[in-house]
């Protein structure tokens, strides 16, 4: 009797995962057994032993290990949790979960890290070897974007002559952003340029061997005018309202005030990089 629960609990195991394959013939009617001759009964009951035996077989080839009596039965699961994992930042105090996730700049194949910024903002400037650093190392599947505000006149003149020269850098106008991204911080942090002028900024692209039909036909594109919507909007759906701001992939918005320190803004980001690649 013990096989025989046995057996059906394999056969029931196999139907399950396998629930695609045909089921198995139908036994023949017990009436028409009856109303046979001795011989026929005979033949049946040895085809029925065989069959049994058939059976047996294939318990005994897809069985595992028989569980011992009294010890509970552990049905294997297809994806298991990984370990919990020990966090070093907090929401609510390193940084700020948005509700709901806001879109982001680029696709959803690779996590966002976006850092909003003004030229005139000395925070800025002081956290660029920081994040220029980290943007160097950081991991393949991480897409680094820079945001610039654009929250009064001047301010926005500063991020059209952003997306200027990031469209000539892309284009092979430019050939040395991160020198010339330097050098916009030193003219208005160290030559005290404040750059209020579209004239005073063409000088500095001039530096950099940008024609002035060039400069012209790029800063009033629409790609630029573009960039600069798109930035504006950004800024109201992740409420930025202080820069530098660090935001990851729409969801998480930090600061290095929040974090710490600016070495510890950059470890915080890569946690949170971490806890979205995880998802």
């Amino acid at each position: 009797m013990k096989n025989l629960i046995w057996m059906l609990a394999a056969m029931f195991v196999l139907a399950a995962c396998s629930k695609e394959e045909p089921a198995a013939p139908v036994s023949e009617d017990v009436a028409a057994v009856e109303s046979e001759a001795a011989d026929a009964v005979a033949d049946t009951a040895e085809s029925a032993e065989a069959a049994a035996e058939e059976t047996l077989e294939v318990v005994e080839e897809s069985a595992a290990e028989v569980a011992p009596e009294g010890e509970a039965i552990v049905l294997a699961l297809a994806d298991t949790e990984e370990p919990a994992r020990e966090w070093k930042f907090r929401e609510g105090e390193h940084y700020t979960r948005m509700v709901p996730t806001q879109p982001t700049v680029g696709g959803a194949d690779k996590i966002e890290v976006a850092e909003f910024f003004m030229y005139s903002c000395p925070h800025c400037y002081d956290m660029e070897p920081y994040i220029n650093s980290w943007a160097e190392n950081k991991d393949p599947g991480v897409r680094f974007v820079r945001v610039p505000a654009v929250w009064n006149n001047l301010v926005r003149l500063h991020a059209q002559l952003y997306y200027t020269e990031e469209v000539l850098v892309r284009n092979g106008v430019i050939k040395e952003p991160d020198v010339f991204r330097e050098t916009v911080f030193e003219e208005y942090h160290k030559r005290g340029n404040r750059m209020t002028t579209v004239d005073s900024i063409f000088k500095i692209f001039a530096r950099f061997g940008v024609s002035r039909d060039e400069f012209d036909r790029t800063w009033s594109s629409f790609e630029v005018n573009q960039k600069l919507r798109v930035a504006d909007d950004l800024a109201r759906r992740y409420s930025i309202s202080a820069v530098p701001a660090i935001v990851v992939n729409g969801k998480y918005r930090t600061s290095a005030g929040e974090a710490g320190s600016y070495p510890k803004l950059m470890e915080l980001i890569d946690e949170l990089t971490v806890r979205e690649g995880l998802r």
